[in-house]
């Protein structure tokens, strides 16, 4: 069962996608609370599950949440981007099957200490990975104006975004910015009026950039997208739950160049360019949730599915 602070996003489809055998190796790229990994693990007889988060947090409920499957779940403390190298560290082999879901999880974004959210009052922070180094606090006083609002536009999609910078530069040179509503009241300062009365909340898409930007995210999963595929098995699954259009664009377009990346002219009758297909999509458009599923979770309506074979 699901815990009531988080619902694992597409589980159904997702656990369908990955065509599970109870021999098999899977991986979850993505632990955690654990809900995907569950279900995958509850389905395994003599096969293994290798569950990746860079939030310890997320392992340790997670080994406690999955107690009753310790025999077949190896559990690692790294960023899903490496999940091809964690594999050949573990001499396990190739995989059945591997599932991304790169949503931050519910307990991150409610937890008000951990500085995700932009309805609660926090310290400046947005780390899934407590020990890393770089926190929003960091970016938000130290970074230039022109790299801010090369964050807020690329990945908040922000229109405002040179604004918004501008509004932080002045503001730190009066005093650190240290807390998420103060950072909300800068924005909410640099936006017009007529921004201000949109139905979406005003510091979303810079809340969105900030996060994106502290944890590496866009490049994770560049990264993942180049290296997992070559540590799945011929007829491996790889199934990826994205949450905005950028990371979905990263997915799709890799897929794409590992089906479809012949370059040869199409009046050529033979391939001499040298591409071997790697992947072939199993959904040609994202699977979406349910308006079941919506109305149980409406943090789903942004979840895209994409799934993929090896060959």
């Amino acid at each position: 069962m699901e815990t009531a602070q988080h619902i694992s996003v597409l589980l159904q489809e997702s656990i369908e996608g990955l065509q599970i055998r109870p021999t098999g190796l899977y991986l979850d790229g993505t632990l955690g609370l654990g809900g995907h990994s569950f279900e995958i693990a509850s389905r395994l007889t003599t096969g293994h599950l290798v569950c990746i988060d860079k939030d310890p947090f997320a392992l340790e409920y997670g080994k406690q949440r999955l107690e009753q499957f310790a025999p077949h779940v190896t559990f690692v403390h790294d960023d899903f981007r490496h999940a091809a190298r964690v594999l050949a560290e573990l001499h396990l082999g190739p995989a059945d099957g591997m599932l991304f879901d790169l949503g931050v999880s519910s307990p991150q974004l409610d937890n008000a200490e951990r500085g995700f959210s932009y309805m609660q009052d926090a310290p400046l922070d947005m780390r899934m990975d407590s020990t890393a180094p770089l926190s929003a606090y960091e970016i938000i006083n130290h970074y230039s104006k022109e790299d801010l609002t090369r964050i807020l536009f690329e990945y908040g999609e922000e229109k405002y975004a040179r604004r918004i910078a501008s509004a932080i530069v002045e503001t730190r040179q009066a005093h650190p910015i240290e807390t998420t509503f103060a950072l909300v009241d800068v924005i909410r300062s640099a936006m017009p009026a007529s921004a201000l009365r949109e139905k979406q909340h005003p510091a979303k898409r810079s809340f969105q950039a900030i996060r994106i930007e502290v944890n590496g995210e866009l490049d994770a999963v560049r990264e993942m997208m180049a290296t997992a595929p070559d540590a799945l098995r011929k007829g491996g699954r790889l199934c990826v739950i994205s949450f905005h259009s950028l990371e979905d664009r990263i997915v799709k377009t890799s897929i794409s160049r590992r089906e479809n990346g012949c370059t040869c002219p199409r009046e050529a009758p033979v391939c001499t360019c040298g591409f071997v297909q790697t992947l072939r999509s199993i959904t040609r458009k994202p699977i979406t949730a349910s308006e079941a599923e919506l109305s149980a979770n409406p943090r789903a309506r942004s979840a895209k599915l994409r799934i993929a074979e090896r060959v």
